[in-house]
């Protein structure tokens, strides 16, 4: 596959685009990143994605996969001979989808309220916060990574949020690292690779991106 054209539409900040980069550079695929303007969408990005018009977007050879973790999946499926992603164990590979899923529909919305809300409505958002990640760690245990001894789909549904960690701490007025060591060790330890590092922004870079959102919000 050595003449596919993969193009990658995404934004810099995405938690959800730094998967499909890790999952690219984990297989070391060469691919043309566009950043978009999530303000003024380019035509190709509505183009490519008519229902949801979000980003990430990867592009191959001119067809289009939606969300994040399908992409992982596609990324997966196509360049299967590179680094697998995913277990080769049926029901293994069923529980990583499922953590993927739970990350996906529970994460996301609830860290966001700690920096886009105030007052009761932030203190709810920080307190299940809190109990999401108290169920993430459980679910790492003593393990290294998220798939045991191998780096895998579940780490990398997880490990975008972990450049937003110094954010949270800031305006949730808590300790991450405190709280809840063994996920900071592990964020960290995933840091060590370098298709994470490469992909992540700095977390101080990512806290200006989240004071530049509360001034859009008027929060600031």
């Amino acid at each position: 596959m050595a003449n596919d054209e993969v193009i990658l539409l995404d934004s810099w900040p995405s938690m959800f685009g730094m998967r499909l980069r890790i999952a690219l550079a984990e297989k070391e695929i060469k691919y043309e990143y566009k950043e978009e303007d999530l303000w003024n969408k380019s035509p190709l990005l509505l183009q490519m994605n008519p229902i949801h018009k979000k980003i990430p977007v990867l592009i191959h050879n001119g067809k289009p996969i939606c969300e994040s973790l399908i992409g992982v999946e596609y990324i997966e499926e196509v360049w299967k001979d590179k680094a697998p992603l995913l277990p080769s164990d049926p029901y293994e590979r069923a529980q990583a989808r499922f953590w993927g899923d739970y990350i996906d529909k529970k994460l996301y919305d609830t860290s966001r309220k700690i920096y886009t809300t105030t007052g009761d409505e932030q203190e709810a958002g920080k307190k299940d916060f809190i109990e999401i990640l108290r169920v993430l760690e459980g679910v790492l245990g003593e393990k290294p990574y998220y798939g045991g001894d191998n780096f895998g789909f579940g780490d990398i549904a997880l490990i975008g949020f972990y450049c937003r960690f110094h954010a949270y701490e800031i305006y949730g007025n808590f300790s991450i690292e405190a709280e809840f060591p063994k996920l900071v060790a592990w964020g960290k330890r995933c840091m060590q690779r370098d298709s994470v590092a490469k992909s992540l922004p700095d977390q101080h870079k990512v806290l200006e991106f989240v004071k530049t959102l509360r001034h859009k919000f008027g929060i600031e």
